[in-house]
């Protein structure tokens, strides 16, 4: 015990160094932990990329958007798990438990002769995926000291920065090849290696640890229930049953606010469900501003193929241009106070339409896409990642100011929630839209008509985040 305390002493003197955090057993633990977080984050940009691909491969065209809607509910269980995984087995085999997740996901995923298999690996994935984003944010806490807590965070929240760069690049380039399956198969070894280092240097199980709260798993089956609801509603092609497909998802989401209302282990903090509380106001609007950015990144790749005529891999890079433009939008707005911040607050929801508007009007246009064209459809896309980042920061800041004092841990963590959940939802309803409107599959399809409605419909998020962001932000 002694030496472990001089060495988190000499380690206290270095807290504003980055080669303390990237050198000896620490550079295997860094690796190890954002390894993971990384391969999740770089897996959702390939997949995306790459599906247009798969779809020609494999048909279920239909289910294109469960794809994302199965994997991000799959992660938001496999984050709730990851408390109860790490104090039941230690840091060690809980890292070790969630790479073998992820990796027979992706194995399920390279072998898929169909959609539903497809779907079967992405929801394995997700679950594996959700631990290993969650697991590392937890950890740092245990296999680091204290004073290189920050430089640990910031280097995990970066995994999702180089992912923007290699996911598209990864998936585009397997996707001209014919090789989707490929993109697959290469994050086994991957996770692997990682897995490897974290039974290396990872402590095993201790008797320290707090034993983690009770799983909220009603709530967790009623999120899961909800959002196969309403993605069953996006593949009937008998609008009366997607429309009860679509009730019922409601009222499985009506299910969920009572149970979480009303239930001594909470998914969101008390009041997140009224929109009239300051709480409640704050997570619609977080809710809404993922919307949009989840109904662009999913078909944008697929409309750029079929509409535009570009390759796999410069539709993947030019949807990647809306994190592109959060990044930038968080960064720049990072240190506003006052007016400013009222101002870019306010600024949010109306770049949000603007970009959808623009996106409306351009993206149905047959033919292939002259350089202006294609240059407006990236600045209207980075103007929507922009939208989400002027705004999700000081939002999520504020959620954690407003939520009741004895359930900060319980907000902190609910952010991430609120967000996978309405990407979710988003994806189930963005999948419903362009179904309707005539991408369905068949001989009737209609790719240009569906964009078209895909924009338009999804119009209705930002202004409805206007109407409860103007009032909010104004009383700031």
């Amino acid at each position: 015990m002694k030496q472990a305390s001089t060495s988190e002493t000499h380690l206290g003197q270095n807290t504003l160094s980055w080669s303390t955090l990237l050198s000896g057993a620490n550079l295997i633990r860094s690796i190890a932990l954002s390894g993971g977080v990384a391969l999740h984050a770089v897996n959702l940009y390939i997949t995306t990329t790459i599906l247009p691909s798969v779809v020609k491969d494999i048909g279920g065209l239909d289910y294109y958007a469960w794809n994302t809607s199965v994997y991000v509910v799959a992660s938001i269980v496999g984050a709730a798990l990851s408390a109860q995984s790490l104090t039941r087995f230690g840091p060690k085999v809980a890292y070790a438990l969630a790479g073998v997740i992820f990796a027979v996901g992706a194995l399920l995923c390279a072998a898929a002769v169909s959609m539903p298999m497809m779907l079967a690996g992405r929801l394995v994935q997700g679950l594996g995926g959700g631990m290993l984003v969650a697991l590392p944010y937890a950890m740092t806490r245990i296999v680091f000291p204290e004073p290189l807590w920050p430089r640990a965070m910031a280097m995990i929240s970066g995994m999702w920065g180089i992912a923007t760069l290699l996911g598209p690049a990864i998936g585009g380039i397997f996707a001209e090849l014919e090789l989707w399956r490929v993109a697959f198969w290469m994050l086994i070894p991957l996770i692997g290696l990682f897995g490897a280092m974290a039974v290396i240097v990872l402590p095993g199980r201790r008797g320290d640890l707090a034993p983690p709260p009770p799983l909220p798993a009603r709530q967790l089956v009623l999120l899961t229930a909800a959002v196969l609801a309403a993605s069953i509603a996006s593949v009937n092609n008998d609008r009366l049953w997607s429309l009860v497909s679509l009730l019922l998802a409601g009222l499985l989401a009506y299910a969920l606010m009572r149970v979480d209302a009303r239930a001594p282990q909470r998914l969101l903090p008390r009041g997140s469900f009224r929109i009239a509380s300051p709480l409640g106001a704050l997570y619609a609007m977080s809710a809404l501003l993922a919307v949009t950015v989840s109904c662009t990144e999913i078909f944008v790749p697929l409309f750029l193929q079929e509409l535009h005529g570009h390759s796999p891999l410069q539709a993947g890079y030019i949807a990647s241009l809306m994190s592109v433009g959060w990044t930038l939008g968080s960064l720049i707005t990072s240190g506003l106070q006052g007016r400013r911040l009222v101002f870019t607050l306010r600024a949010s929801p109306l770049l949000s339409l603007a970009s959808l508007t623009v996106l409306a009007a351009l993206v149905p246009w047959p033919g292939a896409a002259g350089w202006r064209l294609t240059a407006s459809i990236c600045l209207a896309l980075i103007a929507g990642g922009m939208s989400v980042g002027l705004a999700f920061p000081h939002l999520a800041s504020r959620v954690l100011q407003v939520a009741p004092e004895d359930e900060q841990d319980l907000a902190a963590s609910s952010i991430m929630t609120v967000q996978l959940g309405a990407t979710a939802f988003g994806a189930a309803l963005a999948g419903l839209t362009v179904n309707l409107a005539g991408y369905a599959g068949g001989p009737g399809m209609d790719v240009a008509n569906a964009a078209r409605w895909l924009f338009t419909v999804f119009l209705l998020a930002p202004a409805l985040c206007l109407k409860l962001l103007w009032p909010r932000a104004a009383d700031d």
